[in-house]
């Protein structure tokens, strides 16, 4: 048994580990996963607990829990104050933090400010103005910071900012009350700045997380047409019950699950099976929920309804699969743990050791302050999310979207590539492939003939055989006396002539013999085409093959994975024929098909358990498997959920740009492997200097001012490193 809830008020990995951490003490409790990234925790028990119970143990945690998933005025509202926080907090730190630059920088005389000598006397006072608002505004980070240390007794890059913002500050007040010493006032509040930026940049990205949920609740009908003794009522889709008479007009959507009673239609059910054509339905058939009813008249009994559907069932299944995505664990956050101890133990040390020695105390006090200013993980701060966003900008230069940098991260270790088929390796739409003329005609009034047949059909293979026509400019006949039999095929009078278009079977009904055609019709038929035979005046006439086609870009894009050394598979809900033919004509050796929309998860994580997979698709029937997948990859021209649910979007709709995000991700965490080198060394350099070692022998001695110079010279040194990624060529 699963529940799930929303959490209020989770900022850090470590709020993540403290709450599993709480869930798993609940009578019950096998597992306990908290995203991040969606603010969703998911908990396995054994017996039924209480939504209270779950509240009960965030709060313990020290949150608060909503038990609504899918309320879109509450997370709306909640997503909405989120972002306008952190966009008020960037404006205030970042409006006030230029002035205290200037100051800075008048102090070094680089500039003069044109101020009286009346007010520069003041300068301190007003530097402290300036910065008090931007610590209180920001007082966040501190609160965390220091929740991380007493309550999850695990430090965090909060834990670090804050004490080297916290010791500058307070440093810089105590230096404007006659304290001897200098300010600094402006290294804090950039950092702050800077981070108020990152953190409204996240919540903006984290607000579309739930976009993939709100659009699968919007496929469903909102009424139905349903049989009450001898009316017919609409009525809105949550007042169905099971044994309901439903009737689904041509071109409306079919509103529960359920079966078939009266009526024959053909139905497409691609976003949901993937099934490229669509599918007959008559009496007794199968019929799914938000699939859409072409040119029949159905009645159908319902048989599930509400959570029981099968759009239901793959809701919980993306809520599931995005809610199960361990956050990633930052690199900077695990060095953080012993990082944040050592630099505070050294500071102390260093204070303690100088003092001793003899120093004066403001001696001491200034080598306790160096090591923690050099220390505050400025470039540390900046080395990852300064990469990331120089791939994101290379990736939207190529029409590719890094929807958040979880997933930019993660693609550079994937090994297993999945694609789905129709819509994504294949064009999505039935075409005319082949057009075989016999017994005298010719193709041209072959397909003349069987388009002007076809014209009054809403079938979508008519659709193709009148598109091809178009496409090859032919006239028109008139026909008369029409009649499409669903399942069978279309009778009609062209030009005087008699024109039978459908199968063998259907042909022979109507005295077309078509046996000489039978040993061509199964060798398009194993190529995965569909064949539709056409007879003229009780003469075959002709085969019109047709299919939804392979992509002009996916041979040259499986090759190009291939040559990167991935595994390519194709995962798709069409019949093993079909899907055998195009992954041939792909290239792609490794097949798995007539997979239904929740085993395509199952699939997808069956595959994990052997490497890292990303998944590509564009359908609805993709979304659960885009979302359990470690990375998905929609389809610029797909869905709205797939989309939505994909981690990586391509917005070209070239399969040549999967390759291209891969080099993307390699290239970026090999700079951010760069960066975090030259930051931690900076560190590792500068902290000993900072506490003195090099006192005794040289007089070297790094004062506050040259610590917070140094600092500022490893923030550049990242951020020049990650702008050289612009001009970089991803092949």
């Amino acid at each position: 048994m699963q529940k799930q809830f929303r959490v209020v008020g989770l900022q850090a990995t470590a709020d993540a580990r403290k709450l599993e951490t709480e869930l798993l003490k609940i009578a019950g409790a096998r597992d306990a996963k908290v995203d991040l990234q969606s603010e969703c925790a998911s908990v396995e028990f054994s017996q039924g607990v209480s939504f209270e119970k779950m509240r009960d143990a965030a709060i313990n945690a020290g949150f608060d829990a909503e038990e609504k998933l899918l309320e879109k005025d509450f997370e709306k509202s909640q997503r909405e104050k989120e972002i306008a926080d952190y966009w008020r907090r960037f404006v205030i730190s970042l409006a006030l933090s230029i002035p205290l630059l200037l100051f800075f920088l008048e102090h070094l005389k680089i500039i003069s400010l044109p101020l009286p000598q009346e007010v520069m006397a003041y300068s301190a006072f007003i530097q402290l103005l300036l910065a008090a608002p931007v610590m209180w505004v920001n007082r966040i980070i501190f609160i965390r910071g220091w929740r991380a240390v007493v309550v999850s007794r695990s430090p965090t890059m909060d834990t670090l900012v804050g004490l080297g913002v916290g010791a500058s500050f307070v440093y810089s007040v105590i230096t404007t009350f006659g304290f001897p010493g200098a300010l600094y006032f402006e290294v804090g509040t950039f950092l702050l700045t800077f981070i108020a930026l990152g953190k409204y940049l996240e919540a903006v990205a984290r607000g579309k997380t739930s976009e993939a949920i709100k659009q699968l609740v919007g496929l469903q009908p909102k009424t139905a047409l349903v049989v009450r003794g001898k009316n017919e009522v609409e009525m809105p889709i949550s007042q169905v019950v099971v044994g309901d008479i439903l009737l689904v007009k041509p071109g409306e959507k079919i509103p529960v699950d359920g079966i078939v009673v009266e009526g024959e239609s053909a139905v497409d059910e691609s976003m949901v099976t993937g099934e490229s054509m669509p599918v007959l339905k008559r009496k007794n058939s199968v019929a799914i929920g938000a699939t859409i009813n072409k040119n029949g008249f159905l009645k159908i009994r319902a048989t599930k309804v509400g959570s029981d559907t099968m759009l239901s069932q793959i809701i919980r299944l993306v809520q599931r699969a995005q809610a199960s995505k361990a956050p990633i664990q930052d690199v900077v956050d695990k060095v953080s743990a012993f990082f944040v101890p050592v630099v505070a133990a050294v500071a102390i040390l260093s204070f303690s050791f100088w003092l001793f020695s003899g120093k004066p105390f403001e001696f001491a006090l200034s080598v306790f302050m160096s090591v923690l200013i050099i220390a505050c993980p400025c470039s540390l701060g900046l080395a990852t999310p300064t990469a990331i966003t120089a791939g994101m900008g290379l990736g939207a230069q190529s029409g590719i979207l890094f929807k958040n940098s979880k997933a930019l991260q993660e693609l550079e270790r994937v090994n297993v590539v999945v694609f789905d088929k129709t819509g994504t390796l294949t064009k999505g739409e039935p075409v005319v492939t082949d057009i075989v003329a016999l017994d005298g005609f010719s193709e041209t009034l072959l397909l003349q003939l069987a388009a002007s047949a076809e014209k009054n059909s809403e079938h979508p293979l008519a659709g193709a055989i009148v598109k091809k026509a178009e496409a090859k400019k032919l006239s028109f006949k008139k026909a008369s006396s029409f009649q499409a039999i669903a399942g069978k095929g279309v009778v009609a009078k062209v030009g005087g002539k008699k024109i039978v278009i459908g199968t063998e079977k259907f042909l022979a009904e109507n005295s077309v013999a078509a046996s000489k055609a039978r040993v061509l019709k199964q060798k398009l038929e194993a190529e995965g085409k569909t064949v539709v035979l056409v007879g003229a005046e009780g003469k075959i006439a002709g085969i019109i093959a047709i299919a939804d086609t392979l992509k002009e870009s996916s041979f040259e894009a499986v090759a190009a994975l291939k040559g990167k050394g991935l595994r390519v598979v194709m995962l798709t809900g069409d019949n093993w024929r079909t899907a055998k033919a195009i992954a041939a004509q792909a290239g792609i050796a490794e097949v798995l098909a007539e997979v239904l929309p929740q085993e395509k998860e199952l699939k997808v994580r069956e595959l994990q358990k052997s490497g890292r997979v990303a998944m590509v698709g564009d359908g609805i029937n993709d979304a659960p498997a885009l979302a359990a997948a470690t990375v998905g990859i929609a389809i610029g021209s797909g869905t709205d959920v797939a989309i939505e649910a994909g981690d990586v979007v391509l917005v070209k709709n070239d399969l040549n740009k999967v390759a291209q995000a891969i080099g993307i991700s390699r290239f970026t965490m090999r700079k951010i492997r760069e960066n975090l080198f030259w930051a931690f060394g900076y560190n590792l350099i500068g902290i000993p200097i900072a506490a003195g070692v090099l006192y005794p022998f040289y007089g070297v001695l790094l004062n506050p001012a040259l610590a917070g110079a140094a600092m500022a010279l490893s923030s550049l040194s990242v951020t020049t490193n990650a702008s050289l990624m612009r001009f970089h060529k991803i092949n």
